[in-house]
């Protein structure tokens, strides 16, 4: 069953602002469902009288007023977009109304007053996929699209909606089930011992399809950092310009910089977009042993944002820092965090202080250091290329299916799971109809992707995230 918000009423007629709340020049009012027009003609006066709004032709605008009994609300743009071209595959209509906050208000209530009810989050775009007018991951990309900070989360977002991925996964899936047709109709002839495909050619369809599943599989990284962004930690000892290069980074006066140690007692983030990618900037509590209790909680807490960084930005004073330091500092860091693996840049800082080149310069380097000066945002270029770089792999997002989401990772690793389970039947060889089984399996958790094969209770999870006008 839907989640208690769908359990009923998906016939019914809704209506819900579609604009962002507040005040603002024009605000959009959206409603969906078989009684859309039939409501209008009772609290909708065109401004063309012999206007016929039952019948008037879809993708058109009308100028009116709307009313609730004799009071004139106001003056409205009227879009009509009829069943089944519409966004959600129902009879559609968008009152575009001033965006008075008293206006928005009371046009919903005389909807309501009228018999449409509010809708819930997503139901606009469930409706749209119930409608087959997008797949499940296509109605989840409509979200992403919306939740966009960058360039890159906006095409990525784009590709899918389009249908990209969901080209992708239909041709594993004919493939799949081309395969699946031939394992049911030996099964059907079980008792002639009759073989309709040649083990070898249905091991290398299941290789190859293993290849493209793993591809996308490994496209999540980077689909995730391209969605999300990247949390970059920037840590080191108290006073060595942390609050600096967060400035720096960020070009502006974000974080105090003071020269009293253990002033930044709590993080600091912010986010900046660079060629696409959004990095999220996490300025922590210099790392010491903790002189009072207030600063105990801030190490506390950079250790939690290190462990949940992306990438891990060593700050240390190369006029007094030492390779030993260094190396001790690092060696305590892999300690405390759960990815030994995680990747962490050194950054010599104060450059502008330098006296005579730092003892062991080539050990420094070889350990991907980056030697910069906060204060006079020297080298700082730098940072942010050796952030992008393992980005910049010549991938181009219109040329490759990325996922970026992780309820279809998840299943595409399950159904990865099952393939290999099938190339492993293939090869012993197990009986046919264990084979099938593995395939069905295949099937069913691509399936889950596109919604071809879904529960209630996966819709209302997906649906709930929505804004409510969408």
């Amino acid at each position: 069953m839907f989640s208690p918000m769908y359990s009923s009423g998906l016939r019914d007629t809704i209506c819900a602002l579609s604009t962002a709340p507040g005040m603002a020049a024009i605000a959009v009012i959206r409603i969906s469902g078989e009684k859309t027009f039939e409501t209008l003609t009772r609290c909708f006066s065109p401004g063309k009288k012999e206007l016929d709004l039952i019948n008037a032709p879809s993708h058109t605008l009308h100028l009116g007023w709307i009313t609730g009994g004799t009071e004139v609300v106001d003056e409205v743009l009227l879009g009509i977009f009829r069943a089944p071209h519409s966004y959600t595959g129902e009879d559609v209509a968008e009152i575009s109304c001033h965006g008075s906050l008293y206006i928005q208000r009371r046009i919903i209530e005389i909807l309501i007053e009228q018999g449409i009810r509010l809708a819930q989050p997503g139901e606009f775009t469930l409706r749209a996929f119930l409608n087959h007018k997008y797949d499940l991951s296509q109605a989840e990309a409509i979200a992403d699209l919306i939740a966009s900070h960058s360039k890159s989360s906006h095409d990525l977002a784009i590709k899918q909606m389009r249908g990209g991925f969901s080209q992708t996964l239909k041709y594993i899936r004919e493939q799949l089930v081309g395969l699946a047709s031939l394992l049911e109709l030996e099964l059907d002839f079980s008792e002639e011992d009759v073989e309709f495909a040649n083990r070898n050619q249905l091991i290398a369809l299941v290789t190859t399809l293993q290849e493209q599943i793993e591809t996308l599989i490994s496209s999540f990284t980077l689909g995730n950092v391209m969605k999300n962004g990247i949390p970059v930690a920037i840590i080191g000892a108290p006073n060595v310009g942390k609050s600096t290069l967060l400035n720096a980074l960020l070009n502006e006066e974000r974080a105090i910089v003071s020269e009293i140690p253990g002033t930044t007692r709590d993080s600091i983030e912010d986010v900046i977009t660079h060629n696409g990618i959004s990095f999220r900037f996490i300025d922590t509590a210099g790392l010491r042993e903790a002189q009072d209790t207030i600063e105990s909680i801030g190490i506390e807490r950079t250790y939690e944002k290190i462990n949940s960084a992306a990438i891990i930005l060593y700050v240390f004073d190369i006029n007094t820092a030492t390779l030993i330091e260094i190396r001790e500092v690092i060696n305590d860091l892999l300690e405390h965090i759960e990815d030994k693996n995680k990747r962490i840049i050194l950054i010599g800082n104060k450059t502008d202080l330098l006296v005579e080149s730092p003892h062991n310069f080539s050990d420094l380097v070889e350990m991907e250091t980056i030697f910069i000066s906060a204060k006079r945002k020297e080298n700082i270029n730098l940072i942010i290329e050796s952030l992008l770089k393992p980005l910049q792999d010549g991938t181009n997002i219109y040329d490759a299916t990325i996922v970026s989401n992780l309820r279809h990772y998840e299943a595409l690793k399950l159904a990865n799971s099952a393939l290999a389970e099938a190339r492993e039947a293939l090869q012993i060889p197990l009986s046919t109809d264990l084979i099938a089984e593995h395939i069905r399996m295949v099937l069913h958790h691509l399936g889950e992707i596109t919604g071809e094969i879904t529960t209630d209770e996966i819709l209302g999870n997906i649906f709930s995230n929505f804004c409510i006008g969408k």
